[in-house]
């Protein structure tokens, strides 16, 4: 795990908190639609089903009231890239429990309406600063909803992959603040300033080491989508593939990000 450095970027609490409801809004009116055999099908999570993704949405939505009930810690040890490099470490954890919510919970619509009037309440109650004990350290809740917005972005794109024709829409604050998010993540995994990755409209970072690029076009530039770099960032799409695809452009000796992808899975 890189070391997180202190964040370079700050995000709005108020955009993000109505990113991410907008965002849930969005899932629950899609779930809302699914057939039993919609439900069924398989994704590209390993073994899971569309029934067991949508389980996990819920759950990581829940993971903040979770994390209310415990007590306040002292103060805060981690920052918000941390939560990047420590998504994946309790994957056998997270199965087990997405498995034991289907089965808790077959009616999976009502369960995501009842985890989003419960989030609404949560974020009404309590304020930003809250202190949150997370799986990457003691968070405040304005950067753990941040990360609420990844999971959201990230899930829906699975959605919309298992399911023919779903197509659930992005907000577009949620997209930009995971795009960037995972952008950021990159750079400090990778720090330096001989490549540019650009991900327009929504991030630009410089990383890996080298001759730093001070003025003009740069000698090393990455450039695509948002999704596609979301999909690439996350593991569900490789970068050879990305390449061979022509969803993303790389010029330059220092322009390929096969070794440091993904960031996270």
């Amino acid at each position: 795990m890189p070391p997180a450095k202190k964040r370079a970027r700050t995000y709005d609490h108020a955009r993000i908190r109505t990113a991410v409801l907008a965002q849930l809004t969005h899932v629950q009116d899609a779930v809302r639609g699914l057939t039993p055999d919609q439900l069924a099908l398989p994704t590209r999570l390993g073994a899971w089903t569309v029934r067991e993704l949508v389980a996990h949405i819920g759950m990581a939505l829940t993971g903040i009231g979770r994390s209310l009930e415990l007590p306040e810690p002292p103060k805060q040890d981690a920052v918000l890239l941390d939560w990047a490099f420590a998504a994946s470490a309790s994957s056998s954890d997270i199965d087990a429990f997405t498995r034991r919510l289907v089965q808790e919970h077959p009616d999976l619509g009502s369960y995501l309406a009842d985890s989003a009037r419960a989030l609404a309440e949560q974020l009404d109650t309590h304020p930003g600063t809250r202190l949150l004990d997370t799986n990457a350290g003691a968070l405040p809740l304005a950067d753990y909803l941040v990360t609420r917005a990844v999971e959201l972005v990230v899930h829906t794109d699975d959605l919309n992959a298992a399911v023919p024709g779903l197509d659930v829409p992005y907000d577009r604050q949620a997209l930009a603040a995971c795009t960037r998010l995972l952008a950021d993540a990159l750079a400090a995994k990778a720090p330096g300033g001989s490549t540019e990755v650009r991900i327009p409209p929504y991030a630009v970072v410089q990383c890996v080491e080298g001759l730093r690029h001070t003025r003009g076009t740069p000698p090393n530039v990455v450039e695509t989508d948002p999704l596609t770099w979301i999909r690439l960032a996350t593991g569900r799409l490789r970068w050879p593939d990305a390449l061979r695809e022509a969803k993303v452009s790389a010029s330059g000796e220092r322009a390929d990000l096969g070794a440091l992808l993904p960031l996270m899975s």
